[in-house]
């Protein structure tokens, strides 16, 4: 084949004597070529190949890295299922108690000594035994229950302190703060019976026990606190307050709330979250500092350990609505059924749902399932005759919408999402009722998850138990579940489209129980946002001057002595 003719100008390079041509004859001219020629071609080759093998070896070393800083996050996460390494001076320990309406169960955290960093949160993890458990206990029933006879309060809590004592090393629980917060069964007491429970707690407890444990430490919280613990401690455990990394995570533009700069910060999107349980319902989001909110409904916080870095302030939305829970929601309609029911019975002269041959026919049933509600000595017999959509229409009314914008259930104001740009995490119910029995948790989709529902709802009762007996279902999905699926998906779908806004397209929610294999429980973001001044103090204990002994500040508030070892 002959060759193609190809004139190469350096001119601008090149003295004049350089240029040179290939001819297309045979390329004689090639052959003469003189030494300087030959040079230059074979510095222009080495120079080509060695910027193409440059480009290709940075890439791969960036994407490499890129991977690795993945990886090495996976990493953290996995390894968090690791046994606790007790016998590590350097590993802190927080003890949170979880009071709740049920029972009280009891968690144990732990963190590594702060890198120093004051721009970095501690790294706090749940405390796991020798056998890689999680150490939590749970003991019933709440504590709300011994309001007439608070005087028992610290005997009932006593075997939860036990448990954590004998995991957290006995060395370390002077400096180990203790937590007893009290949720929704306390905050229906009276004051005075709320107050005298804390003091029997804050009477006892340091008499039996060496935790740190101060006034503060023991109190009733607000659903509102409650919600804030929960955002912590859901986007704690997605990295959502690490740095920005050259990765692919989505990231937003934020003006912090009193910062004196106007300039926006660049940082990762946080998600928002979504709890159902069994009395109430939440939601917490973070919205931006243009957007006008009222305080009972906003919570405006610093994580990080200095004041004076702005970085992890936050501008979190959180609205608690009672008796919009599963539960309560199914009781409220049935009220509704009973109520309504016998009146229209006493107006019209009939006895709908007074006999099992005249049940009330409940669409928010399964298909011919039998179920009864009773009030005043009087009993309502109702059967299920499974149609979603017609339960849907038929608990729109127990939303409380209104007609004003920009308003969620019973009315309470809800600043815009930007739902392009926005993640959920809908827990509880939101899980339970996607996972349990229609085995569709995590990635949310309207569509998929009105079909299942439907076709659920439109099974037979048999059919049904048929399917639980061979377990088909969730493992702790038991009769309760089955019985009131069809409700608990329609109200959960009602509540999060039609209270919340969410449009039926909306890609971005994820129903969970667990992340990184984790269940994700608001006593994390307590302890995390209760120690959040420990590494700042840290920092300033290191660089005290001292002699002899020292006072030593404890990283949750107490003032207390230790030698001054190398702190000079």
């Amino acid at each position: 084949m002959g060759c193609v003719a190809v004139v190469i100008g350096i001119s601008c390079l090149f003295p004049a004597s350089w240029h040179f041509s290939i001819s297309p004859v045979g390329c004689p001219r090639i052959l003469n070529t003189n030494l300087r020629q030959i040079i230059v071609i074979s510095v222009l080759a080495a120079a080509v190949s060695l910027l193409y093998f440059s480009v290709v070896i940075i890439r791969n070393k960036y994407g490499r890295l890129t991977r690795d800083k993945k990886f090495q996050r996976y990493l953290a996460r996995v390894t968090d299922i690791e046994a606790t390494d007790t016998n590590n001076p350097n590993v802190n320990y927080g003890i949170v108690v979880d009071c709740g309406s049920s029972g009280s169960r009891i968690f144990v955290y732990c963190w590594p000594r702060h890198n120093g960093n004051p721009r970095d949160l501690l790294d706090i993890r749940q405390m796991r035994d020798k056998n890689r458990k999680p150490v939590v206990m749970k003991i019933k029933p709440g504590i709300s229950e011994f309001a007439t006879s608070p005087e028992k309060v610290s005997d009932y809590i006593s075997p939860l302190l036990n448990f954590a004592a004998e995991h957290v090393p006995r060395a370390k629980h002077k400096e180990t703060p203790l937590y007893i917060l009290c949720t929704a069964g306390m905050r229906i007491l009276p004051e005075s019976q709320q107050k005298a429970i804390l003091e029997d707690l804050l009477t006892d407890i340091p008499v039996h026990f060496d935790f740190l444990f101060s006034d503060s430490h023991a109190e009733v919280i607000s659903g509102k606190q409650e919600g804030v613990y929960a955002w912590i401690g859901i986007n704690f455990v997605l990295g959502r307050f690490e740095h920005i990394e050259d990765d692919d995570e989505a990231v937003v533009e934020v003006n912090i709330p009193g910062s004196e700069s106007s300039k926006a910060i660049v940082r990762k999107r946080t998600a928002g979250i979504l709890d159902m349980g069994g009395v109430s319902t939440q939601i917490a989001y973070e919205v931006p500092k243009t957007e006008e909110v009222a305080k009972n409904l906003l919570a405006e916080f610093n994580l990080g350990c200095d004041v004076h870095q702005t970085e992890h302030v936050y501008r979190v939305y959180v609205a608690t609505f009672l008796g919009f829970g599963g539960n309560a929601a199914r009781q409220r309609y049935e009220d509704r059924i009973f109520a309504n029911t016998i009146q229209k019975n006493r107006l019209l002269g009939k006895q709908t749902g007074l006999t099992p041959d005249m049940p009330y026919l409940d669409p928010c049933l399964p298909l011919d399932i039998k179920d009864e509600i009773q009030q005043n000595g009087q009993t309502l017999y109702l059967r299920g005759t499974g149609d979603f959509d017609l339960c849907r229409e038929t608990i729109q009314p127990f939303m409380n919408k209104t007609n004003e914008t920009q308003t969620s259930l019973n009315g309470i104001y809800q600043p815009p999402i930007h739902f392009p740009n926005s993640e959920f995490y809908g827990f509880s119910e939101f899980y339970y009722c996607t996972e349990d029995v229609l085995r569709m948790g995590g990635d949310y989709n309207a569509a998929k998850f009105t079909k299942a529902a439907k076709d659920y709802c439109a099974t037979k009762w048999s059919i049904l138990r048929e399917r639980f007996d061979r377990g088909l279902y969730a493992s702790h999905a038991d009769l309760h579940r089955l019985k009131y699926q069809c409700f608990k998906s329609a109200w959960m779908f009602e509540v999060f489209h039609r209270g919340f806004s969410f449009p039926v397209n909306y890609k971005n929610l994820k129903t969970a129980l667990q992340v990184y294999d984790k269940e994700v429980q608001w006593t994390l973001g307590a302890i995390l946002y209760r120690t959040r001044f420990l590494p700042l103090r840290e920092l300033q204990m290191l660089k005290m001057p001292c002699s002899g002994g020292c006072p030593k500040l404890s990283p949750y508030g107490a003032t207390r002595h230790f030698p001054c070892t190398g702190w000079n």
